[in-house]
């Protein structure tokens, strides 16, 4: 049985509208943002990072930052943990330059 073309792409077309869309699954989130929304998005908004004024300035002080702020909460995260937290915010809001120190070494970023 001949179709036209442009037939044809309506019935194609129609067939896979009707056809219900596959759920692709939600990248995997890193330990740093996990942490982050575990324990600190209830208090530190992202607003706060962009305000006037923010203490961090550069990676060792907002690693600094991210340390001082975990022992005030009583997490007692290790290094690489603290590591993994001021990796995610500098990636998504900060974007200092990254020095190699011993913890970031120890633990390197998934590629992408």
């Amino acid at each position: 049985m001949k179709l036209h073309t442009g037939r044809s792409l309506l019935l194609v077309s129609a067939l896979l509208g009707s056809l219900p869309v596959l759920a692709q699954p939600a990248p995997q989130q890193s330990r740093g943002q996990l942490l982050y929304t575990t324990h600190c998005i209830s208090c530190h908004t992202a607003q706060m990072h962009w305000r006037n004024g923010r203490q961090a300035q550069d990676w060792d002080s907002l690693k600094m930052h991210v340390r001082r702020w975990q022992g005030n909460a009583g997490l007692e995260w290790g290094d690489a943990d603290i590591a993994e937290v001021a990796r995610h915010l500098n990636d998504t809001i900060y974007h200092f330059p990254q020095t190699a120190d011993r913890v970031t070494l120890a633990s390197p970023r998934p590629s992408r």
